[in-house]
């Protein structure tokens, strides 16, 4: 955007927004004003005008929260959102810089829905179409999926079930699949090796909405010749991947390694 259309103001109210939405109830106007080089009197008519129209509330102790008006266009914006459509639109840069099939799910049970595929130009092709189901267990979305349950809610969910060995390699115990998924929250990524198909490597990341809910999870499926060569790439589209289409359902905070 060029300079010459900004609006400073606008500026200033968003980075307002920005600070208080990841810190609610902890800065005053003092705060706000030393934190954001903001003079106090600007602050003010800033903050009274951004609470006279509901986009922050003041509390007792005088420090900021987001205000309802939050409240009420996010449910606007989630009524509309399109996770197929917005998977369609974003992948298409990932498969173009990794040119390796995309794909897209959601957890039904204890097996994964595929919801919509992009593939690369590789010879071989990934045999998962959407409306297709597989395990989630043995695959990397599955395990992101499964993220949303503790341990004892998903002994709960596959209680009376066995692991399904989809390939030697497919984990074998409940806890092993646990010590998988307890990496997400370190890599912001899970990796799966050989455990749905021989041969065949996918990384996969969680797409959230603004309740930091994971509602889908995204995969790059690979043969485990190119995984080598395409590690680093691999992981880091996949989980500005996830990033992008979370922003798109509302999740305001940023998607990936480290705290959440």
């Amino acid at each position: 955007m060029e300079k010459k259309y900004w609006v400073p103001a606008i500026g200033k109210a968003d980075n307002i927004l920005n600070l208080i939405a990841y810190r609610p109830n902890q800065y005053r106007l003092i705060d706000l004003s030393n934190e954001l080089n903001i003079n106090k009197s600007s602050l003010y008519s800033l903050l009274n005008t951004l609470e006279t129209l509901g986009w922050v509330k003041k509390g007792k102790d005088d420090t900021y929260a987001l205000g309802m008006r939050f409240g009420v266009f996010s449910a606007l914006y989630s009524s509309q959102f399109d996770l197929i459509g917005t998977f369609s639109e974003e992948a298409v840069s990932t498969v173009n810089n990794l040119d390796e099939t995309i794909q897209l799910s959601i957890l039904d049970g204890v097996d994964i829905l595929y919801l919509a595929k992009k593939e690369g130009s590789s010879p071989v092709r990934v045999a998962t179409d959407p409306g297709m189901k597989f395990p989630a267990h043995a695959t990397a979305m599955g395990k992101v999926l499964l993220s949303k349950y503790t341990f004892n809610e998903m002994k709960d969910l596959y209680e009376g079930r066995s692991l399904e060995a989809k390939t030697p390699y497919t984990i074998k115990t409940l806890e092993e699949l646990w010590a998988q998924i307890a990496l997400l929250d370190e890599q912001g990524y899970i990796k799966e090796y050989q455990e749905a198909v021989e041969n065949f490597f996918c990384i996969a990341a969680p797409v959230k909405n603004q309740e930091d809910e994971v509602i889908a999870a995204v995969s790059v499926t690979m043969l485990t010749t190119s995984w080598k060569k395409k590690q680093e790439e691999a992981e880091r589209e996949i989980v500005d991947l996830a990033k992008r289409i979370s922003l798109h359902a509302g999740f305001l905070k940023p998607v990936g390694p480290g705290p959440q």
